[in-house]
């Protein structure tokens, strides 16, 4: 029985991936290179709009690991082409790393090296290496990873720091948008410059790449993850303290599943035995905001307000790391919830008319059972931020461990 809902599971899963949100972004590849850099909620493009490196290196590992799944040479031939743009008009030819954003003419925008960005980009070539095996794509994957060794991390001390000016000086305003606090050091770039290394470190076990990424998931295992609650910090100041009490349920479960993996990759038997602990203990805790119709709720602010908006990327993350909880943690009872979390995420996000998901619901909302009766908020449906990333992700990595479990 379980397999048979697991073929299932898989089936659907691949059928959103190629019908639903790799078309999507197909559509909105710009002849004259690159994607558009926005669509609103009423599907209106915007191809003048500023394009993001979160967003464009996102498409480019999209397009990569869809194409290496599928095999599918339409998916291989926009990554070549994304591949060529990205690193034609993102990377810092001057001063090395790669900017935050570009103009629609590919002239740059705003010029801030934000490591964040620069981790996705590592993230990006290295899936686009494993694709093709361009040695262009690793060099600039290796040359990236150098920036951030060099300008991001503390050698005095522990972690890497957010931000810096074109020029790799201190920059005042470090956040990485409006709602985040201008803190030194975040579980946020943390945990994503671990999953460039990480992907990195699968098609380049080179000593350096391996001591950054092991010493970046122990940091994880005994200082991002606070033992008071099981959950992750999310601001520091420059000394790995934190400053703040709040709780994102969807990094929770996203950093439960990312974290193993990277133990995985590592190879070391005792970071893996200390990881899977860690691991463990946060997924369990992440799901308090786990709700009855599957959905998990976005964050608990450190002033105790509670956001309960279900949020598209949120959703997608629980799925995986749900998958993760039953298969490397032996909670046989998480299949069900994670199969109850897509149901959830087929009824009220994946917009079943154009293509794509829907940003997020209300919290207020979401228990209704019609997706025609929930109010949508005015968020894009493409755009600095909203991309084809967690969700395409989130199809693909369950495939491939609803395979392996089989094999």
């Amino acid at each position: 029985m379980m397999k048979q809902r697991l073929d299932q599971l898989k089936i659907e899963l691949m059928l959103n991936l190629e019908e639903n949100i790799l078309p999507y972004w197909l559509r909105l590849e710009d002849p004259e290179g690159g994607y558009y850099g926005r669509v609103d909620w009423q599907e209106n493009v915007h191809p003048d709009d500023e394009r993001g490196c979160i967003l464009n290196a996102r498409i480019l590992w999209t397009l990569s690991a869809a194409a290496r799944l599928t095999g599918n040479q339409e998916y291989a031939q926009a990554a070549t082409r994304q591949m060529c743009y990205f690193c034609g008009n993102f990377i810092d030819r001057e001063y090395g790393g790669c900017f935050w954003s570009i103009n629609a003419d590919s002239t740059p925008r705003d010029t801030k090296k934000q490591f964040y960005a620069i981790a996705f980009a590592i993230y990006a070539l290295s899936e686009y290496y494993a694709l093709s095996g361009n040695q262009e794509a690793l060099d600039e994957a290796l040359a990236l990873f150098r920036s951030i060794e060099e300008h991001s991390r503390d050698h005095n001390g522990q972690g890497y720091f957010e931000a810096s000016t074109r020029d790799w000086q201190p920059i005042t305003d470090m956040r990485l948008s409006d709602k985040d606090m201008n803190s030194e050091k975040t579980m946020n770039t943390l945990l994503h410059i671990l999953e460039g290394y990480t992907n990195l470190l699968r098609v380049c076990r080179r000593d350096d790449v391996l001591e950054a990424t092991a010493t970046l998931l122990r940091l994880f295992n005994n200082e991002v993850i606070d033992r008071s609650n099981d959950h992750l910090g999310l601001f520091f100041d420059s000394d790995m303290k934190r400053v703040e009490h709040g709780i994102s349920y969807g990094h929770d479960i996203e950093a439960s599943w990312l974290m193993l993996e990277a133990a995985q990759v590592i190879g070391d038997e005792a970071l893996l035995a200390e990881t899977k602990e860690a691991t463990h203990r946060l997924a369990v805790a992440a799901l308090e905001g786990l709700q009855p119709d599957g959905s998990m709720i976005y964050e608990l602010h450190g002033s105790g307000l509670l956001d309960t908006d279900r949020h598209w990327w949120v959703q997608a993350e629980t799925v995986v790391g749900l998958i993760y909880l039953a298969r490397f943690h032996g909670d046989v009872s998480a299949y069900a919830k994670a199969e109850k979390t897509w149901e959830y995420i087929k009824a009220h996000l994946a917009d079943h008319v154009h293509g794509e998901w829907w940003w997020r619901r209300s919290g207020a909302q979401a228990d209704l059972i019609s997706g025609a009766d929930i109010e949508r908020f005015k968020d894009d449906k493409a755009g600095f931020w909203k991309c084809p990333y967690h969700n395409s992700r989130m199809c693909m990595e369950v495939v491939k461990i609803i395979n392996e479990n089989q094999d």
